[in-house]
């Protein structure tokens, strides 16, 4: 079990069907008190975290994990947007990607993203690195409390833009 039983919402911005299913079966094959949304592009992923339609009534997640490569808005736009977003900019964001590319390490980082992994695409290497990122993220590392405030109203964020 995590530690204090708690539950812990991951958000998944990945646009690949495949990508999303393997990440589903190992979130579902650590048997975790962990939820995981999905959407599947950049522009969806702005909207979810600011509680704008269709997603007024989502909950601001724990912890992202995000895809560089996506549609309509790339990793890297989305990454910019949310640190420089003073109510988003806690949320912690795991770049997992295929990109093996030194630039993209370095522009993730330069973006202010938490972490940087390289998506393997075997299963089972795939969820050790899983496995990982919960015992480091959840299990480990203390992550920011977002104000009720912000979750439990679906329209907090309209009111303080």
């Amino acid at each position: 079990m995590l530690k204090n039983a708690k539950s812990f919402l991951l958000l998944l911005i990945e646009d690949n069907p495949g990508d999303v299913r393997l990440t589903q079966e190992a979130f579902k094959e650590i048997k975790q008190n962990i939820s995981l949304e999905v959407v599947m592009d950049g522009v969806d992923a702005l909207r979810y975290l600011r509680k704008e339609e269709p997603f007024t009534d989502k909950i601001l997640p724990d912890l992202i994990l995000l895809d560089l490569n996506l549609p309509k808005m790339d990793g890297r736009e989305v990454i910019r947007e949310i640190k420089a977003d003073p109510y988003l900019r806690q949320i912690p964001i795991v770049v997992l990607t295929t990109s093996n590319a030194r630039q993209d390490i370095i522009n993730s980082y330069s973006l202010y993203a938490n972490c940087f992994i390289n998506k393997p695409v075997d299963f089972d290497q795939f969820f050790t690195i899983i496995q990982k990122i919960v015992d480091f993220w959840l299990l480990t590392a203390e992550l920011p409390s977002l104000p009720a405030s912000m979750n439990n109203n679906p329209h907090f964020y309209q009111s303080i833009s």
